[in-house]
């Protein structure tokens, strides 16, 4: 079985994408914004906080 393991460099990435889209979940959310923004940005967060969360990091860069 192949293991996945992230960089810390991609885990850096996707977690600052998961920041940049919360922030605009949260600004859709407020302004009460179309839903479908809301499905977009919530995902996108959600699959990049879901991915470093359950993907162990490399200790080798």
């Amino acid at each position: 079985m192949v293991d996945f393991f992230l960089s810390p460099l991609t885990a850096t990435i996707l977690f600052v994408v998961a920041c940049f889209a919360g922030y605009q979940y949260r600004r859709v959310w407020v302004k009460e914004g179309p839903r479908w923004q809301l499905w977009v940005f919530g995902l996108i967060a959600a699959i990049c906080l879901g991915l470093v969360a359950f993907i162990p990091l490399s200790s080798t860069p």
